[in-house]
């Protein structure tokens, strides 16, 4: 069994964000970056799934030459090889950019499963799982919390609302998106470290035609403000009242 894993490069939580002078994006000669965390949920579970049926896990990442920090550490997991779709723009370009991008490299390695993390931690789209899917013309499915494959089918285990679960059946091959918490995460070692040093990246062009779809116009940090409104009336009026504006406007209950 093959297996492609999507990962990203994205700023470390603890990082201050800095926007750039432009302020379409993030200053990112002053950015710490790491692996995108529900990305490494499913590079786990695509080395889990190796371990049980054998196989190799390739990991896939599309964005400017930085990005080859997370596929490094990627292969010190234990992957078996990486592929860089590189391209300067593309470590903030939208959802579909990407997915095609991604897409183009996948298409050529025929592959059993393609794994992505829900989302990510920067633009949170949750696409691009889902285009990509769509792009490749796989079955697909998100938010996917257990896998279990039987020779050419998979069962996922999907998270719902309200606390609910769903089991799916699909064949293979398929794109699944893995939600954070389906499995503990393990750490490179010593070993895995010095051998990422000898397992091959592989660095492919960006498909021909390849044009955003979308353009950030300007990003903005949140505002902090205080405002006290008060509540007049009689007891039950106010009480009313309050109840009202928390469920209205603050949607807190």
């Amino acid at each position: 069994m093959r297996i492609a894993v999507c990962v990203k490069q994205v700023v470390t939580r603890e990082w201050q964000v800095r926007i750039n002078e432009s302020r379409t994006w993030v200053r990112d000669e002053q950015a710490s970056w790491e692996l995108n965390e529900p990305d490494a949920y499913a590079l786990e579970e695509a080395l889990r799934l190796k371990e049980q049926h054998g196989g190799e896990v390739v990991v896939v990442s599309a964005g400017p030459s930085r990005a080859t920090q997370v596929l490094r550490e990627a292969l010190a997991r234990g992957a078996d090889r990486a592929i860089h779709v590189a391209g300067n723009h593309l470590g903030s370009a939208d959802a579909m950019t990407t997915a095609a991008a991604l897409a183009g490299a996948i298409r050529t390695e025929q592959v059993d499963l393609v794994l992505t993390g829900l989302q990510s931690d920067d633009q949170g789209f949750a696409q691009v799982g889902v285009l990509l899917g769509h792009l490749l013309g796989m079955a697909h499915s998100t938010i996917v919390m257990a896998v279990e494959i039987d020779q050419s089918r998979l069962r996922v285990k999907r998270e719902l609302e309200g606390g609910w679960f769903q089991w799916v059946s699909m064949p293979l091959p398929a794109v699944l998106t893995i939600q954070s918490g389906i499995n503990q995460l393990r750490y490179a070692t010593l070993k895995g470290i010095m051998a990422a040093k000898k397992k091959e990246i592989r660095k492919v062009p960006l498909p021909q035609g390849l044009k955003p779809s979308q353009r950030i116009v300007a990003l903005a940090l949140p505002s902090r403000s205080k405002q006290t409104q008060m509540i007049g009336g009689s007891s039950a009026q106010a009480a009313k009242e309050l109840v009202r504006r928390l469920r209205e406007e603050a949607r807190a209950v």
